[in-house]
């Protein structure tokens, strides 16, 4: 009977296909949410320096709810995959404050705080979100489980 192929983390010790999982989860997590601040403080630059560049889809607001719904899953997989591993539960706790900050500056912000104000609390959520995917990796390393 085969056992089931196992790899090898940083330091040398065996991960399970879930650990792999989560950890590369909270890697997706953290490059959407580096991608989702980038677009909200690059954006209006890069629409002043290259006016014949076609990059209004960028600022459309379809373009911002595809980006939530690619963070949200991606986000509470990881961290729940993480957490359950690790038992730090105010990972989970810091993540959903992320997470909740984003969906409010999705359905409210433009019109309650402006194109300025949405992108200020937008870069927020998710640098919330990055910090939170970021403690579940340190945390992971950290414990028995090799997540």
């Amino acid at each position: 009977m085969e056992s089931q192929p196992v790899s090898a983390d940083n330091a040398g010790n065996k991960a399970e296909p879930g650990q792999r999982l989560q950890t590369r989860a909270d890697v997706v997590a953290i490059g959407l949410s580096v991608g989702c601040l980038l677009h909200c403080l690059a954006l209006p630059l890069a629409l002043a320096l290259l006016p014949t560049l076609p990059m209004g889809w960028l600022s459309d607001e379809q373009f911002h709810r595809w980006l939530l719904v690619a963070i949200l899953p991606t986000s509470v997989v990881a961290l729940f995959m993480g957490c359950r591993r690790h038992q730090h539960f105010s990972v989970i706790a810091i993540g959903m404050v992320g997470l909740i900050v984003l969906v409010l500056a999705a359905i409210f912000g433009h019109d309650v705080l402006g194109e300025i104000g949405e992108k200020a609390v937008t870069s927020v959520g998710a640098v919330i979100i990055a910090a939170s995917h970021i403690l579940n990796q340190r945390y992971c390393r950290q414990s028995a489980c090799h997540c």
